[in-house]
């Protein structure tokens, strides 16, 4: 049965999560296959496994996730920020796979037809703790806690002045974006942070959740029209529902993750056609 399939945080750099990238199959010809960000730090391992998928998969779809905007000491490629995001357009350009940056593909496949937008939309530190109001105080919050997402040595940016401004600009393209696209068509929305709160309010460490998204993007699955939201970053895979819409959480995540889990890791999620219970 051709499918409308999705993963994420594929991790790369570690060997085991390599060798589940290379044993990813299509289960039709006419699969896609929606990868919602973080496959690795380095530009040439994001590249590598792209274009593999994209040789397997009829289309690849590519979301970022954070990990693909740091720049690593140990990566050859140092642009920073926007630089950096562009220039990984090119490569997934130069590979065939679709970006934030693409028109936005139909599936016409079953459950379709439905617009497929992946999105490129960052964090402002709006998901804080109760009672916490500025990004300052929760920062605070974090770093005592010891609780510091790495993004804040090396996500660099430029040439915005911090990363919430950066998100700014990319909430105002972004809806841009998902407003001018043609009526009457659903929509999967497909972004490396969860659009709604609610799935980071089971995290282990809550002072986290600030780099996991922002609370501008709530009404986006109603507002767009979407029948299913898929993200990733969260490494917590999952399916839960926000007002009838169904979102799905669909990391791979570092392999002390998915070891201890029943479910063979690197299986990706059918989207559509909507898998059935226990599917």
């Amino acid at each position: 049965m051709t499918s409308l399939l999705a993963i994420s945080d594929l991790h790369i750099g570690y060997q085991e999560n390599r060798s589940i990238v290379e044993r990813l199959r299509p289960t039709s010809a006419s699969d896609w296959l929606l990868v919602a960000g973080d496959v690795s730090e380095k530009v040439s391992d994001v590249e590598w496994a792209l274009g593999l998928l994209a040789g397997r998969f009829e289309k690849v779809v590519w979301a970022p996730g954070n990990h693909e905007l740091w720049t690593h000491p140990g990566d050859p490629v140092q642009l920073r920020g926007e630089e950096r995001y562009r220039h990984l357009v090119e490569v997934c350009r130069n590979l065939g796979v679709a970006t934030p940056e693409d028109p936005y593909p139909t599936w016409t496949g079953p459950g379709g037809p439905v617009t497929v937008a992946p999105l490129f939309v960052l964090y402002d530190y709006t998901f804080r703790m109760p009672g916490v109001a500025t990004k300052e105080e929760a920062l605070a919050i974090a770093y005592d806690k010891g609780v510091v997402c790495t993004d804040e040595m090396l996500l660099h940016p430029d040439p915005y002045p911090t990363r919430d401004a950066w998100c700014d600009a990319r909430i105002a393209e972004t809806e841009r974006r998902l407003e001018a696209r043609p009526p009457g068509v659903p929509t999967v929305l497909v972004n490396h942070y969860p659009l709604v709160r609610e799935p980071t309010l089971v995290l282990y460490h809550p002072e986290f959740a600030i780099w996991c998204g922002t609370e501008r993007t709530a009404d986006w699955h109603l507002r767009f029209d979407a029948a299913t939201v898929v993200y990733g970053h969260l490494h917590i895979p999952r399916t839960t529902w926000h007002d009838g819409v169904r979102f799905e959480e669909v990391s791979l995540g570092y392999p002390r993750e998915w070891r201890p889990r029943a479910t063979a890791p690197g299986r990706p999620r059918r989207i559509l056609p909507a898998p059935g219970p226990g599917a």
